[in-house]
């Protein structure tokens, strides 16, 4: 059994309390599995399983795995839906609603087999319910609305129950007033492990997780306007921007898998430097072994799933990223004019006479702005920022780094700090003189006095 205790003990979280569901008798609560609440953004190391079948857990960036009790024989989960505060970045927090202190929510890691109960406690002050994305189950449990089920009432909660047919990488959201509750960030990940050693799914040394989802949060303020289709300004791995994304960090040659799932309103082109992989997995199963290639970016539609697999053969700081150059970037507006290539200085000084906290973007690019001290209005994010051992990266948003070392310890997540680059191996300044690039030659003069015929209609013609 994982009590709360030695959960706290070995993953670090500072707080966790016990909820009483507004609503549910004291007798009915004895019999659920305590709440476990988590609200630190941290990477929080992967949940050793104490109790039933063993399996290799995984890591959630930005997150942190749920633990459970084994009662007869039944893996027991107890999540609550209820108003959050994310912290998005360093001094940016978000109003968002998600699961036990958490948007995302934590992810539940079971093992092929495993008969599952979870208890969904609504706090929140409407109807919702949890759609288990990928499962097999029973259809009274699939979770939609009004189809398979009422509504979990505000102050109550339900009983969701079925067995994990089968491994892969799956994830649960709402099923009511999705609109709402999803872009408020209700969601989260499930891992099903195989029971036993799978013909398609390898062992691997490290297992990361996260999902990508997207806000339109106005600059300085915290709640996300739920009615954007498409001009998001904040896209996020697991509610989180760069540099608060953490590094995915791995063993010089460790066998790695990553997780990605989508629940934004667009495809995502989720690229890797340095390494190919293959895409072993999605959330219809494993990926048959002739269909797999090698890849560098893998595109993932919406409410898609992806397991990326790969050797970390190549040590250094490696980008890992959206491939969708404004999805590299946060706060970012709509309606700036393009003004590359303008002088507009004379004009700047003047307007910063009216206003002196006017300035100019766009001048030479965007880069700039990495290192200008903007002033920001209360609880927000620079559009880029972030800085590696050589200054600015000017990149926000999705965005982290794969970090590769030798001499990382096995089971050790810890930020090892930037590359040592060995000497020679990082791009200079040429000192020496430039060669006159060779340029093509202008095109000789036409020919003049060169007589053209029209034909026109009906059989005529005209000479000039």
């Amino acid at each position: 059994m994982v009590s709360r205790r030695n959960f706290l003990g070995r993953s670090g979280a500072a707080a966790a309390t016990t909820l009483a569901a507004a609503g549910v008798s004291k007798v009915a609560m004895a019999a659920l599995p305590e709440p476990v609440i988590q609200t630190r953004p941290d990477t929080m190391p992967p949940l050793l399983p104490a109790s039933g079948r063993p399996y290799n857990p995984v890591v959630t960036l930005n997150g942190w795995t749920l633990p459970w009790r084994m009662n007869k024989g039944v893996k027991e989960f107890h999540l609550v839906a209820e108003p959050v505060v994310r912290e998005m970045a360093p001094g940016f927090n978000a109003h968002l609603w998600g699961y036990n202190g958490q948007s995302p929510g934590p992810t539940i890691e079971v093992v092929e087999g495993d008969r599952v109960r979870l208890f969904v406690t609504n706090r929140l002050g409407e109807l919702t319910s949890i759609h288990w994305h990928g499962q097999r189950l029973p259809n009274g449990m699939d979770g939609v609305t009004g189809l398979n089920q009422p509504g979990i009432p505000p102050g109550k909660t339900y009983v969701y129950e079925f067995v994990a047919r089968r491994p892969g990488t799956f994830m649960y959201h709402p099923h009511a007033d999705e609109m709402v509750q999803m872009a408020m960030g209700m969601m989260g990940f499930w891992v099903t492990h195989p029971k036993a050693k799978h013909p398609l799914i390898d062992e691997v040394d490290r297992d990361f997780c996260f999902l990508l989802n997207a806000y339109d949060i106005d600059p300085g303020s915290a709640t996300p306007k739920i009615m954007t289709m498409l001009d998001f300004n904040l896209w996020t791995w697991n509610s989180r921007i760069y540099p608060a994304i953490d590094p995915l960090v791995v063993r010089l040659n460790d066998k790695v898998r990553i997780r990605v799932g989508n629940l934004t309103m667009t495809n995502h082109p989720i690229h890797l430097h340095g390494h190919e992989f293959l895409i072993t997995g999605t959330d219809g199963g494993p990926t048959p072994k002739t269909a797999r290639q090698y890849e560098i970016t893998a595109d993932i539609a919406v409410g898609q799933m992806r397991q990326l697999d790969f050797v970390a053969d190549e040590p250094g700081d490696w980008a890992f990223h959206c491939h969708k150059s404004h999805h590299t970037m946060n706060a970012m507006g709509h309606n700036v004019p393009t003004m590359i290539g303008v002088d507009h200085r004379d004009v700047a000084r003047k307007i910063t006479q009216l206003v002196p906290d006017y300035m100019v973007m766009g001048e030479r690019g965007m880069k700039d702005m990495t290192e200008m001290e903007m002033p920001l209005p209360d609880n927000t994010a620079p559009m880029m920022t972030g800085f590696g051992p050589f200054g600015a990266i000017g990149m926000g948003g999705m965005f982290s780094v794969l970090k590769v070392r030798a001499d990382q310890k096995r089971g050790d997540y810890s930020d090892p700090g930037w590359y040592q680059h060995p000497p020679g191996t990082v791009a200079y300044e040429w000192q020496g003189a430039l060669a006159e690039p060779a340029r093509a030659q202008p095109a000789a003069a036409a020919k003049s006095g060169v007589e053209v015929k029209i034909r026109k209609p009906g059989g005529g013609h005209a000479g000039h």
